[in-house]
């Protein structure tokens, strides 16, 4: 149902202007905060989920006020605070707002997930590489013989057609949670998207086609990016999924193809472009059926491969720092190192993009609309454990006579002097982003998340009071955080935002500079007290109490009833809160692998972390061409930060034990 169909008293008249809450983080939001996963064998259709509460106004106009507290000027505060005073007034404009959302959330399976996706995803014009598709780095393999990466590209394969034959029949096991109200089921919606979804560009927003809306026929077939070329890999012919002989002679088959053509169009970089320019390029090569056809099958595949060239990494140094050496592989995955590189042997806008490159190196790309980081983690611990158990079975298959397989098919283009300027252009801009991106990698090894468990604190709560303490300590402020919180407690849950910069940290960052008078006590007693609100804000959120998908659905909401911008939208705090000059997400996983992004505003950073047992794994980015921002910087200060919080609590709690945790995380 549209808001905008609904009847209502004749609006206010609208506003020629349509003015713009600044978007939320946009390469953000992985692992589900406070959302630990259980299998369950449970049918995911037996007990339908709840729906997404709307919290009550005052509660979210009270906590984003708070939030604005350690990032505005107390002058602009007041400001402020009167602005959504009459906002929030008994009979206001809020609260009207507030019933017709109440109204239209009764006609909804999830009344934030349309905005929500438009505002983080659709509407944003900026590329997806860098800006929002996060990479993936796996652990680095060791390929003797070119047959032996295809080999191991064989298994990837078969090991993902596996899985979807499980996402196709909607048989995965629920997850579940293990705490906070344990034994919730969790939306599995996310999963059913990884395959066959596909991000559309659009002139002014892009469009998410996935299965549940597409009448064609189930794909059946893969694409292999190979020399910037796009090949065709049917992986089921006469009714028979190929085996691994099979798909390893049909890869060898479009390397030997591939290796023929000498420098061809990367076609790819276009995907890399501003969406707008991208979309009006796509326009004008769908004027060709030739273009068309093969647009058609790269749109419809089930996912991508891509068999990268060498990158040329320096061989790894004795005595070098590990994370030194797999920084390279970050950049890889996450943009593919320009376009002299692998950088057009991509297609970001398809939703799964698996990277094997002829130097050892694997990971993936994966553009972030359809699904959180949480689906995708599942999905390659999956595929490791398989091609390991793979490995290590010697299967006496007889493959089928490569005679009998037809070649795997090269799509054919034509290209307009107009599509071939939009290229040059294109390679220019990746070009100067990817020469742009600064990224540094931090393995600590000192401790990992055992540690604040002994302490009894949130791994996670205690990691993000870290990254508050380390921008504080090099800018003297702290600044709008964001961290993604899961709400997939309920129907189509995705995201919410906990915020980290609370005043609680503000007041642990000063007593730990000396900027307010602390004994070593009142500082542990400052660290606890800024723990338990992230935890605490981590626990309202992820059931449903976030503020700000609330005050973008009625933000929204009033844009589509035709009312003029409201002050509390337009008001100079609202744009501080939502400009993420810290961007953060926590992405477990049991493997030693990680996950990167770029910084979502041209002066922030990004701040990815994998906490385990007894390590920690960051990645940190910015751009170098901000004075301000420098990732070797706050990789350094971060190190030296969780070093200071370590020392202040062995001194005080030495003997503190493991065994009772706030939250479990």
């Amino acid at each position: 149902m549209s808001v905008a169909a609904e009847q209502h008293p004749p609006p206010p008249p609208p506003s020629a202007d349509n003015h713009r809450m600044p978007h939320k983080q946009r390469g953000d939001h992985y692992v589900a905060n406070g959302d630990v996963i259980e299998d369950d064998i449970s049918p995911i259709h037996l007990n339908p989920l709840p729906q997404l509460p709307i919290p009550p106004l005052h509660q979210s106009l009270e906590n984003y006020l708070r939030s604005l507290i350690p990032i505005v000027t107390p002058e602009q505060f007041e400001n402020t605070r009167k602005i959504i005073e009459d906002f929030g007034k008994p009979g206001g404009r809020g609260e009207y707002l507030q019933n017709k959302l109440l109204a239209y959330a009764a006609t909804e399976s999830n009344w934030s997930y349309r905005w929500w996706l438009d505002d983080m995803y659709l509407k944003i014009r900026l590329p997806l590489p860098i800006n929002s598709n996060p990479g993936m780095v796996f652990p680095k393999q060791k390929f003797a013989d070119e047959g032996q990466r295809l080999r191991f590209a064989a298994k990837l394969i078969s090991g993902i057609l596996d899985y979807k034959v499980i996402i196709d029949a909607k048989a995965l096991p629920v997850d579940r949670v293990r705490h906070n109200r344990p034994g919730q089921p969790l939306c599995m919606e996310q999963y059913y998207r990884l395959f066959s979804s596909y991000r559309v560009p659009g002139l002014q927003k892009d469009e998410l086609v996935s299965p549940t809306s597409s009448v064609m026929p189930e794909p059946e077939h893969i694409i292999v990016v190979c020399n910037n070329q796009f090949f065709v890999l049917d992986v089921i012919v006469n009714f028979n999924r190929l085996n691994d002989q099979d798909l390893v002679s049909q890869l060898k088959r479009i390397v030997d193809i591939a290796a023929k053509t000498k420098n061809p169009e990367p076609l790819g970089l276009l995907t890399t472009g501003n969406r707008s320019e991208w979309a009006a390029a796509r326009l004008k090569l769908m004027e060709d059926s030739t273009n068309r056809d093969s647009l058609d099958m790269i749109e419809r595949c089930i996912f991508v491969l891509c068999l990268d060239s060498p990158m040329g990494f320096p061989p790894a140094e004795v005595g070098k720092p590990m994370d030194a050496d797999d920084e390279p592989l970050a950049h890889q995955m996450l943009h593919g190192g320009g376009s002299h590189l692998n950088s057009g042997n991509r297609w970001f806008d398809k939703t799964m993009q698996f990277i094997i490159g002829d130097d050892d190196t694997c990971g993936l790309n994966y553009e972030h609309s359809p699904s959180e980081g949480v689906a995708v983690v599942q999905l390659v611990e999956h595929l490791l454990r398989y091609i390991d158990s793979e490995t290590h079975k010697r299967k006496l298959t007889r493959a089928q006579s490569i005679c009998e397989l037809p070649y795997p098919r090269c799509l054919r283009w034509k290209l307009s002097p107009d599509i071939l300027m939009s290229i040059d252009d294109a390679r220019v801009k990746m070009d100067r982003a990817v020469a742009n991106l600064d990224l540094k990698l931090l393995r600590y090894t000192k401790y990992g998340k055992n540690f604040p468990k002994s302490q009894n604190m949130s791994p996670d709560a205690f990691i993000q009071i870290c990254l508050q303490y380390t921008h504080y300590r090099i800018y003297g402020h702290l600044t709008a955080t964001y961290e993604s919180a899961s709400t997939r407690r309920f129907q189509e849950g995705r995201v919410d935002n906990i915020r980290a910069a609370s005043v609680e940290a503000l007041e642990f960052a000063r007593a730990m500079t000396g900027d307010r008078p602390a004994t070593e006590y009142e500082k542990l007693e400052l660290l606890r007290e800024a723990i338990k609100t992230q935890t605490d804000f981590c626990i309202q959120t992820i059931l449903g109490q976030g503020f700000d998908c609330h005050l973008l659905a009625l933000r929204e909401l009033a844009h589509e009833l035709g009312y003029p911008p409201e002050p509390m939208f337009e008001d100079k705090s609202i744009h501080l809160n939502n400009y993420f000059s810290l961007s953060t997400s926590q992405v477990m996983t049991k493997l030693d692998t990680f996950m990167c992004y770029g910084p979502v505003v041209q002066d922030g950073y990004g701040a990815a972390y994998n906490p385990h047992e007894d390590y920690i794994l960051f990645a940190i980015t910015s751009n170098k061409d901000c004075p301000t921002t420098f990732s070797e910087v706050f990789r350094d200060k971060l190190n030296k930060s969780l070093n200071d919080i370590y020392n202040l609590c062995t001194k005080l709690n030495p003997t503190m034990n493991n065994n009772n945790t706030i939250n479990g995380k």
